[in-house]
């Protein structure tokens, strides 16, 4: 467990970093949104350019903060699950 805490205290454990598997759905449907960002990108003017370059920043910031709700919801559904998993009164001899 001590482990563990210094490793998150270091920075040596980041919850929020994941690589995409290469040939994975999720990699085809990044290439996918990448591909129609550059073709769309190309078809706009100077103020839609900067319009989508807004929007875009906007959703990431969207996927940030979802993100994160997510994974305080999963630690604390974590937790509650190993609290529970601790609590001896929760204990019956042979399903009495």
């Amino acid at each position: 467990m001590r482990k563990a805490l210094e490793d998150l205290y270091y920075g040596n454990i980041t919850p929020h970093e994941k690589r995409i598997p290469a040939k994975s759905e999720l990699q085809r449907m990044v290439s996918r949104a990448a591909e129609c960002e550059n073709r769309l990108t190309e078809l706009l003017n100077d103020e839609g350019k900067e319009l989508l370059r807004v929007f875009t920043s906007a959703q990431q910031e969207i996927d940030s903060i979802t993100a994160t709700d997510n994974f305080i919801l999963g630690f604390h559904l974590d937790v509650r699950l190993m609290v529970e998993c601790m609590d001896e009164n929760d204990i019956t001899d042979g399903g009495e």
